[in-house]
């Protein structure tokens, strides 16, 4: 995937233990480590919201729909 260059502005105690974590070989630099955290972050929000949606769903009424989609001929049914 392509990549672009951008120009990002950090508080100085976050970016030292950004550093940090670049001295201790957990990233190779400041763009991986920043990459992965942005990523990481965009994947639980998109999960959060994932969940919020499912919050909003009544339990009776999805069973209901559900067992009316199984409520239909048994005559539709394959053979086996």
């Amino acid at each position: 995937m392509p990549k672009a260059k951008i120009a990002v502005t950090l508080d100085a105690k976050l970016l030292e233990r950004l550093d940090e974590l670049i001295a201790s070989e957990r990233f190779e630099n400041r763009s991986q480590a920043i990459e992965k955290a942005l990523a990481d972050k965009l994947e639980r929000l998109a999960r959060t919201r994932l969940a919020r949606e499912c919050a909003k769903l009544d339990p009776k009424e999805e069973r209901a729909l559900a067992e009316e989609g199984l409520a239909g001929s048994l005559d539709t049914w394959p053979e086996y």
